[in-house]
């Protein structure tokens, strides 16, 4: 579910592949593939909230489109606070909270901060040309 069919396939010893280069036989992987595995990480987590500070950041934009439009499948049912200054993202939120110098200056749905035509809507609009 977290596109690392791939990567699996390309290693020396397919899943039971050691990552990193910490073991002697450990094999390391892109910034990309590593997004990947932590992704990975919290589909199988039983946490009951799930923290993503810039998920998709390492990712080529292909990969990033590709992993918003599951985004939303693989975290059905969880509770998940995703960090994110790529906007094009944020419309899979049910709530977007606009921090400015430490504090929530906006907040509310993508259609309601659009509406609002402030902070969020400009910095969106600044970004439109990247999700199109």
């Amino acid at each position: 579910m977290a596109g690392l069919d791939e990567v699996i396939g390309g290693l020396e010893k397919g899943i039971d592949t050691p990552l990193g280069k910490i073991l002697q036989d450990g094999q390391d992987i892109s910034g990309g593939q590593w997004q990947r595995v932590a992704i990975a990480r919290t589909l199988v987590s039983r946490a009951p909230v799930r923290i993503l500070d810039e998920p998709t950041s390492a990712l080529d934009p292909v990969s990033e489109t590709n992993l918003y439009h599951d985004f939303e499948k693989l975290m059905k049912g969880k509770t998940t606070i995703f960090i994110s200054h790529r906007l094009g993202s944020t419309s899979l939120a049910d709530e977007i909270l606009v921090i400015d110098g430490g504090k929530i200056t906006e907040r509310g749905t993508h259609e309601a901060l659009m509406a609002e035509k402030g902070q969020y809507a400009e910095m969106f609009e600044a970004q439109r040309e990247w999700y199109q």
